[in-house]
């Protein structure tokens, strides 16, 4: 084809010229208000390739379940292998001081890679709630904002260039049900700018689950609270919703997002436990007087809404082991960078002081994979 900016036709190139002026401050248009060059930058990198795929992943193997594993023997120990050997996420919480949780941070992506810098690490910050979510009408002091943000500095420097995989703040949405949501929103979207700054932190902010918010609350939250920041999304996190459904609704919310000039968003589904998905509804439906935080393991391999060990931890998202359809396995392949485990089914109230085994080996036993 003939390259018209070598016309020599009286007044073409500087038409040509003028267009392509046009096309720039068009694309310029598209970043959102107020949009950094770091912000520009995480659009970019949201449509490279996927991050979790270029390397080996880490494992946690001085965590109970792993020692539990260590020390169990014949079909105990089977059991165990399944969630033991596979890579799981570790979650950061307030329990970690401001002052220690650099140190602590560092010491487990030291014990989690062994040896291999390479190897990415998996974890979660769970850090807006001071009180717990039940204290989600109390305000939140200036002096709590301020150590939430000490805190984010301090596990930012713990990271450094470690190659990681971050689930930030679980549970997001409860945020909008609470004292200003523009607060701790804002305090989000602060933890997802400085650990996006960091060389090989991949960032995906919670935004919540198919059978909670729709589509477009989950796009707007995202945007208040820095997904502009971030590679993506994750979901899952605190509830049981089906693998194909997650794939469906994060699907809808990357359009949504990509109508608030936020394009090419891609995100994560917590598996560890959807085997047997089941909604909220649904839960409470057939336990009137259960707690949905802690659902009930499958007893059979036959039950139906249970919590049971789902698809492995793995970034083979469209395989056809994971029996989804082939509209699903092209929205996951376009959209989805992994299958994570950041719920714990092992735990009680997804707490590392109350591992279960009763609970690990019958969502071990019960689980179809």
């Amino acid at each position: 084809m003939r390259n018209p900016l070598n016309s020599s036709a009286p007044g073409t190139l500087r038409r040509h010229l003028t267009v392509l002026a046009a096309l720039v401050a068009a694309m310029l248009a598209t970043l959102a208000p107020g949009t950094t060059a770091q912000a520009q930058t995480a659009t970019m990198r949201a449509a490279s390739g996927n991050p979790l795929a270029a390397g080996p992943w880490g494992l946690d193997n001085h965590d109970k379940i792993y020692r539990w594993y260590q020390d169990s023997t014949g079909t105990k120990k089977l059991m165990l292998a399944k969630m033991a050997l596979r890579p799981r996420m570790f979650w950061f919480t307030d329990i970690a001081e401001d002052r220690l949780v650099e140190g602590k941070i560092r010491d487990y992506i030291t014990k989690s890679q062994a040896g291999n810098p390479n190897a990415l690490v998996q974890l979660s910050v769970f850090r807006l709630w001071p009180r717990g979510e039940g204290a989600k009408h109390v305000p939140l002091t200036l002096a709590e904002q301020a150590s939430y943000r000490r805190w984010v500095d301090n596990a930012a420097r713990g990271i450094g260039n470690a190659r990681v995989a971050m689930v930030l703040e679980p549970d997001l949405a409860v945020a909008l049900q609470g004292w200003r949501p523009s607060v701790r929103l804002r305090l989000a979207s602060y933890a997802a700018r400085v650990f996006s700054a960091l060389p090989r932190t991949t960032i995906y902010l919670d935004a919540s689950d198919s059978d909670w918010l729709s589509p477009s609350e989950a796009a707007h939250m995202l945007r208040a609270a820095g997904i502009r920041y971030a590679r993506g999304f994750s979901l899952g996190a605190t509830h049981y919703t089906g693998t194909a459904a997650e794939i469906a609704y994060g699907t809808k919310v990357v359009a949504e997002l990509a109508k608030l000039r936020l394009p090419n968003r891609h995100f994560v589904i917590d598996t560890s436990d959807n085997a047997r998905p089941f909604t909220y509804r649904q839960y409470y439906a057939k336990h009137p007087s259960g707690w949905f935080d802690v659902a009930e393991t499958c007893r059979t391999r036959l039950e139906r809404r249970c919590v049971a060990l789902g698809i492995p931890p793995t970034t083979d998202v469209a395989s056809l082991r994971w029996g989804l359809s082939a509209t699903q396995r092209a929205q996951a392949r376009a959209h989805v960078d992994a299958y994570l485990w950041y719920s714990r089914p092992w735990l009680v109230y997804s707490a590392p002081a109350y591992f279960d085994l009763r609970r690990a080996l019958t969502a071990a036993r019960t689980s179809p994979y």
